[in-house]
């Protein structure tokens, strides 16, 4: 059962125990804090590979890989979790064209590992991050939860069928989850203590802080002949912490009894590479050297959420998600010297 606002309070009270795979990433520190907050033990199981150990803050880290069934069971057995909030994933669009193998190995095969030992431990609960990238490139359709499944490299493939794993589980064993189908994730911790860093850095927001503070030497816009009105793709944003928020809100659905449910977390309002640079100008007064690019394989024209579902279910509500607000977390961070790793 989630903790009771009586539990919260009384910081003696045992806390119920969340295993966060990927609990030492950007969105995985984020969503141990939260839990952490809402008074849930997180436990981190990380095998560092894209994550930070110094980012797991909120609960002990358990290091292993996906792929190491023994160790997941070893750390099912020791801290013996109410449910599982599933992170752990290669996410880079552009390598998933290249080595598709290898996605579908880590995320695909690692994921059926984490399910199998979850159902063994009779762990009931799976909150699962999956993406916007399920839905594929199509034009002109709303995206909401109904909107067909059509991933177009083996990143959003290897998601995909994560999904199809757990409603599988979910008949076979009565594993019941919740699957988060997110669109671009930005921003950063407004108190400043965890934020984003990848290495190498693949998401746009930083790569173009990395520009305007030297530390690259331009930013690289991947496509400027999209079918879009200024060219370049365009984007739902939504903050970290917002998401998070809504995982939260999962789980106590889920903890309360809630049947699975697949949930999109996106704004509904999208913005192009360049309305993004725009954006960055006004909130850092500084500007932001560009260098065109081709475009990437299996980068999709326009990405934009259709859906209020988790605000109408979950009472999700964001509060960070507006351009403005993330631009400036995440130049926050970076400026406090957090991208010295």
């Amino acid at each position: 059962m989630p903790p009771s606002r009586d539990d919260r309070a009384d910081a003696s009270a045992p806390r119920p125990v969340v295993l966060v795979t990927g609990g030492a990433g950007y969105i995985g520190s984020h969503a141990c804090k939260a839990l952490e907050r809402d008074g849930f033990l997180p436990v981190s199981y990380d095998n560092l590979c894209t994550g930070w150990a110094d980012a797991v803050k909120f609960g002990p880290l358990e290091q292993g890989d996906l792929l190491n069934r023994k160790r997941l069971d070893e750390v099912f057995a020791q801290h013996r979790p109410v449910a599982v909030m599933h992170f752990a994933a290669l996410s880079q669009v552009g390598e998933s064209m290249a080595q598709p193998g290898k996605y579908w190995l880590n995320n695909a095969l690692g994921s059926l590992n984490l399910i199998e030992a979850a159902t063994e431990a009779q762990c009931g609960a799976f909150v699962f991050s999956s993406t916007c990238a399920t839905y594929g490139d199509q034009d002109g359709v709303v995206l909401d939860e109904t909107a067909a499944q059509l991933p177009i490299n083996a990143y959003g493939a290897s998601k995909r069928a994560i999904e199809d794993m757990l409603a599988n589980f979910g008949e076979s064993h009565g594993l019941r989850s919740v699957i988060f189908r997110y669109f671009n994730v930005a921003g950063a911790d407004p108190d400043g203590d965890i934020g984003e860093f990848h290495r190498p850095e693949t998401h746009l927001i930083p790569l173009m802080l990395d520009a305007i503070d030297g530390r690259r030497p331009a930013l690289t816009v991947f496509g400027s002949d999209y079918d879009t009105p200024d060219g370049t793709c365009i984007r739902d944003y939504v903050h970290v912490s917002d998401l998070v928020d809504a995982h939260v809100l999962g789980l106590r659905y889920l903890l309360e009894g809630g049947n699975s449910r697949v949930f999109n977390l996106g704004t509904g309002t999208g913005f192009s590479v360049r309305e993004v640079v725009d954006n960055s100008r006004a909130v850092t007064n500084r500007d932001v050297p560009i260098v065109e690019g081709a475009r990437r394989a299996g980068d999709c024209t326009r990405l934009v959420s259709g859906s209020t579902r988790a605000k109408a279910e979950l009472g999700w509500a964001p509060r960070r998600s507006d351009m403005a607000t993330m631009i400036a977390d995440a130049w926050r961070w970076h400026q406090n010297g957090h991208y010295d790793r």
